[in-house]
């Protein structure tokens, strides 16, 4: 069962007289939720993620339900003597898996954001955004439990920023949680999320959530027996809508889509795919 993680009263500052950087920090962060958080330069933003990434302990306050968490920093220290795939592989074995399942994990992933031919390449000559890459690949190689993203986007080309995304979509569906911050206001703004601001020193939640539509979307229509809930991993990522019994309109990002038809596929019993087309007139 995933943990919930707490921060309670939480503050933190460098140095025994340094200036409180957080201060008074509450949040939940419950299985299976998107957390946005934003905030000007300087406001505290990274502090918070290390935080609940456990890189940072608070000054003040109490961290409670720590899951397994994997973190991926606004700046990847690349000078570190392995290969690619090398890095990856001992990361993996470090989050718990045999070192076979690493090795397969490391190259499913370069795989999927487009590195599988830096793999070989030493980390001190991969460029910016293949060390990126690289980091990113680092954090989802285990299915962490909390998946903690600090400028994860960045230096990332179109592609590789599309296969993150349906990572993020991939962990909330199975029940973790993901927490991010983002330079760019669009990211990830048509999913099914919270989103707070760091400001003066602590942590203010937005009234507004995420999932105000931004983006293409995709309706799908399934069809189930009648009484049977659908699965959770797809009311996760998906707003959802029952026309019948049994019988529900399902609407997803596009770049999620495929993510929530293997969630209804691979469910116990699988759910009926109507339909899937995309959403039309104006959302």
């Amino acid at each position: 069962m995933q943990r919930e993680l707490r921060l309670d009263g939480v503050g933190r500052r460098y140095g025994m007289r340094g200036p409180w950087v957080l201060r008074g920090v509450d949040l939940d962060v419950t299985p299976g939720t998107l957390v946005r958080v934003e905030g000007t330069n300087g406001t505290g933003k990274s502090t918070l993620l290390r935080l609940l990434a456990g890189i940072d302990a608070p000054t003040e306050g109490r961290v409670t339900g720590r899951p397994r968490t994997a973190y991926v920093p606004e700046r990847f220290p690349p000078a570190l003597p392995f290969t690619a795939a090398a890095y990856l592989t001992h990361l993996g074995t470090v989050h718990g898996l045999s070192r076979r399942a690493a090795a397969r994990a490391a190259g499913q992933w370069l795989e999927r954001l487009g590195a599988a031919g830096y793999a070989s390449t030493p980390l001190a000559r991969l460029s910016k955004g293949t060390s990126q890459k690289v980091a990113v690949a680092q954090a989802l190689l285990a299915e962490p439990e909390l998946l903690v993203l600090d400028e994860a986007w960045t230096g990332l080309d179109a592609e590789a920023r599309g296969e993150l995304e349906r990572a993020v979509a991939e962990r909330t569906a199975s029940g973790g949680a993901v927490v991010f911050v983002d330079h760019d206001p669009r990211r990830l703004a048509d999913a099914q999320g919270a989103a707070y601001t760091v400001r003066d020193g602590t942590l203010h939640r937005r009234t507004e959530h995420l999932g105000v539509p931004d983006g293409p979307r995709v309706v799908v229509r399934v069809q189930g027996p009648p009484g049977d809930a659908l699965p959770a991993g797809a009311l996760r990522i998906a707003a959802a809508e029952e026309s019948r019994p049994g019988s529900y309109s399902l609407t997803v990002p596009a770049s999620h889509s495929d993510v929530l038809l293997r969630t209804l596929l691979t469910a116990r019993p699988p759910w009926h795919v109507v339909s899937v087309h995309a959403q039309e007139g104006p959302r």
